[in-house]
């Protein structure tokens, strides 16, 4: 029966459309639709752990909360409570957009001088002293004590619960779970190796030490990470590694309630989060790139515009730092004047090898997930250890890793985001939120420094090119993890006519798979404030799925 009717569906799809016509669209994926929340990850299964809170009330902070709890057990090479978190939150009623920045500072007897004495020339990669004072559960706790609606230890249940019996781990996890960084730390090993092997896709992955933490942070609070047992646990692993890492260090932590950064584009408004942040490189990215006409769609004309803008925007990114503790010119850096000058140098007949920073005029101052609840509440929500398994150092008996957000600091002492005792670094995970004509957009995409510029090229996806969000995530990108250079990653989707026209004009192509995660995944979510039905959407790139509140 059921094949029948879908049978006689599909017969009168094709009967109303004129002899001759094919039946086609320009997306993998479907938009999802659904006048209730919706809740879009990169694994299925925090999907649904979000749309469940939501089902029984829950707010989409809940829901966010416990989505990115299943997705630090399911991804915890790429977030977890060992990690920094960033959000972007509009509020439904007030129409207001706060920002939070839950990134955590250095150690306090942390310093350039310290390191070189222990030999060190510049800051590690891995290790203990790449990990700074983790902001996510902070970031947890303070918005749930403004936005959520159900109670705090309820939000663990899935995770506690899939740490515990287990889950099938997916493929891209499984392709990325192999670490010889990891191996070499004992505590990595045994909670993370089962029998000594990465597990592979398909294969059933538990962490009942992850769902021992949960349980503490269910019971007691965020406290309990920063003063509590699972503090205990992290400063006695850092003691035993030789960091610098005190008890005030943890206890003292705060996340910051920001306001956020804007720029208008073509009539919409993008808002991002202020540095030490690289969300503004998006911002002046679209800046530069209002200057111009649009070109048609991936044409050789179009991607070089973005390629050459990209690179100007990623050279100013050298101002960026802790605004604490140095002088930031964000709305200079952002400004449409400035935008102006940097877009004259994009010059439409050669590709630009070796961009310089700019002279902005003066002025004051990674796993993303999107939620949308039923009242049209949206949380742009991304949270990250920063390299693929961050540090490589586990927190012993609690099954989670320690960030290297730390790592990007410099020895130079004049540097914008120089190593110094209580600093937060300079970081690449931005959430943003893009607001138009009866909607708002809660979005983001992955992938370390390519997250501006694939911001730019979603935006433009939907404003330029009149794609939905499903289409914007998925249509070919290019990647440049560095402003020098003419190198770049673009996918093969793009066709020949384009590949060859960027490549008489300099670009030196490297062509990757039609789906690459060279290129980041990210999710969106949609809401129609004048209809009130909401929409998500989740990137191929990844593991994951748009799941509406059942």
């Amino acid at each position: 029966m059921f094949r029948f009717a879908l049978s006689i569906g599909f017969a009168g799809l094709l009967a109303a459309q004129p002899r001759g016509t094919p039946v086609e669209r320009q997306q993998a994926r479907s938009v999802v639709y659904s006048t209730k929340g919706i809740v879009a990850t990169s694994q299925h299964l925090a999907s649904q752990a979000g749309a469940s809170i939501l089902a029984r009330g829950g707010s989409a902070v809940d829901a966010a909360i416990a989505a990115n709890a299943v997705l630090g057990l399911t991804e915890p090479m790429m977030n977890g409570i060992g990690g920094d978190l960033f959000v972007l939150y509009r509020e439904a009623a007030t129409g207001l957009i706060r920002g939070l920045n839950a990134s955590g500072p250095t150690p306090r007897a942390l310093t350039i001088a310290g390191l070189q004495r222990k030999g060190y020339k510049s800051m590690p990669a891995a290790g203990i002293h790449s990990a700074t004072v983790p902001g996510c559960v902070r970031g947890w706790e303070a918005v749930h004590k403004r936005y959520g609606k159900l109670p705090w230890r309820d939000l663990f249940a899935p995770a506690i619960e899939l740490a515990e019996t287990g889950f099938p781990v997916h493929e891209w996890m499984a392709m990325v779970w192999d670490s010889a960084e990891m191996r070499q730390n004992p505590e990595s090993l045994r909670a993370f190796y089962p029998n000594g092997q990465a597990p592979g896709a398909g294969q059933l992955f538990r962490n009942p030490a992850l769902a021992r933490a949960y349980r503490i942070l269910a019971s007691q609070g965020a406290k309990a990470f920063y003063q509590g047992e699972i503090a205990h646990s992290l400063l006695a692993t850092a003691q035993k590694l030789g960091g610098f890492h005190a008890a005030e260090d943890l206890a003292s932590y705060q996340p910051l309630w920001v306001e956020p950064i804007a720029t208008t584009y073509r009539g919409w408004t993008l808002h991002e989060l202020p540095p030490n942040g690289q969300g503004l490189a998006a911002l002046s990215m679209l800046n530069m790139l209002e200057t111009f006409t649009p070109a048609a769609h991936n044409s050789t004309l179009d991607l070089h515009r973005k390629i050459e803008a990209m690179k100007l925007a990623y050279a100013d990114l050298f101002y960026v730092g802790d605004p604490k503790a140095t002088k930031v010119p964000t709305a200079g850096l952002i400004s449409k004047p400035y935008a102006a000058v940097r877009a004259k140098l994009i010059d439409p007949s050669r590709a630009n090898c070796d961009v310089k920073k700019g002279e902005p005029p003066a002025a004051s101052d990674t796993t993303y997930f999107s939620v949308v609840d039923k009242d049209g509440n949206v949380a742009s929500w991304i949270q990250s250890v920063s390299s693929v398994w961050g540090s490589s150092v586990t927190v012993e008996g609690m099954g989670f890793v320690l960030h290297n957000r730390g790592a990007g600091f410099q020895f130079d002492a004049a540097h914008p985001n120089a190593l110094a005792p209580g600093k937060r670094p300079f970081h690449t995970i931005i959430p943003a939120i893009l607001s138009g004509p009866d909607v708002q957009i809660g979005f983001g995409i992955m992938g370390g420094p390519n997250q501006p510029l694939a911001h730019a090229q979603f935006v433009s996806n939907i404003i330029d090119h009149g794609m939905n969000i499903q289409a914007a995530l998925e249509a070919p990108r290019f990647s440049k993890q560095r402003p020098s250079g003419c190198d770049l990653f673009l996918e093969n989707r793009v066709g020949v006519e384009t590949l060859t026209g960027l490549s008489a004009l300099g670009h030196q192509l490297v062509i990757t798979g039609p789906y690459s995660n060279a290129n980041g995944h990210g999710n969106a979510v949609l809401r129609n404030t004048r209809t009130g039905i909401n929409a998500g959407a989740s990137d191929p790139r990844g593991d994951g799925s748009a799941i509406p509140e059942p």
